[in-house]
């Protein structure tokens, strides 16, 4: 059986975790795979372990925005607790690595016999909602560079490294701005001492810098998720 090292499953009592353990399936998070597409049914779920995945949306002929993302602290499916089995949002594998996968089905008989599981997944929930309702008004009101650093900390948090492999055209398509304003912030973020990067190679060189230089919706979001689900 494996290892839970996912926080979810982590925070259900022993007999939950231990069945639902049994019930899921290890899989490997290929950089830049499709889990899933908006408006598909829902087959399975996520729990990420050290891979993580972008929520992305798309509007008319836009590029996708990413709207979330997903480590071992969260899920990708929570949806079904709501009765709602289409998947709202694109799931991309922004960070290579392993999760434990569980068929529909099987996640919902999980979800019949365990009320923790549903309170767990339901406060989830909850937090993704809130956090996005964030992100809005981010988007509104904040200025690229603030929203990058923010990005990479996110990132820095769930792929547990300093290095990133990131192109600016991804990370425009990620913050929804043009190319040449994150080249103009990443250079602003270099300047400082924060990060070096050079031919998509990003290094995070100031862990502190950074959280400074990011607006106050980095701190917020963790602490929604720290206050839910501690």
């Amino acid at each position: 059986m494996p290892a839970a090292q996912n926080h979810l499953i982590e925070l259900l009592p022993r007999v939950d975790r231990q069945r639902l353990l049994a019930a899921c399936e290890p899989v490997d998070l290929v950089l830049s795979e499709v889990l899933c597409e908006r408006g598909d049914a829902v087959r399975h779920v996520y729990f990420p372990i050290d891979g993580f995945i972008s929520l992305l949306m798309q509007t008319d002929q836009h590029p996708s925005l990413e709207v979330a993302m997903v480590g071992r602290e969260g899920m990708v499916g929570s949806g079904l607790l709501l009765g709602v089995g289409a998947v709202p949002l694109q799931a991309l594998v922004q960070g290579a690595g392993s999760a434990l996968r569980m068929s529909r089905d099987t996640f919902d008989k999980e979800l019949g016999m365990s009320p923790a599981l549903r309170r767990v997944v339901g406060r989830f929930v909850f937090v993704r909602l809130s956090q996005m309702a964030g992100l809005a008004a981010c988007l509104r009101f904040h200025l690229i560079g603030p929203r990058l650093a923010r990005w990479l900390l996110m990132s820095q948090d769930r792929a547990h490294a300093e290095h990133f492999h990131v192109t600016h055209e991804f990370l425009a398509a990620m913050l929804g701005v043009r190319r040449v304003g994150i080249t103009a912030a990443a250079g602003e973020l270099a300047r400082q001492g924060l990060i070096t990067y050079r031919r998509g190679e990003l290094k995070v060189l100031d862990r502190l810098g950074l959280e400074q230089a990011s607006c106050t919706c980095y701190a917020t979001d963790r602490s929604i998720y720290h206050e839910h689900l501690a």
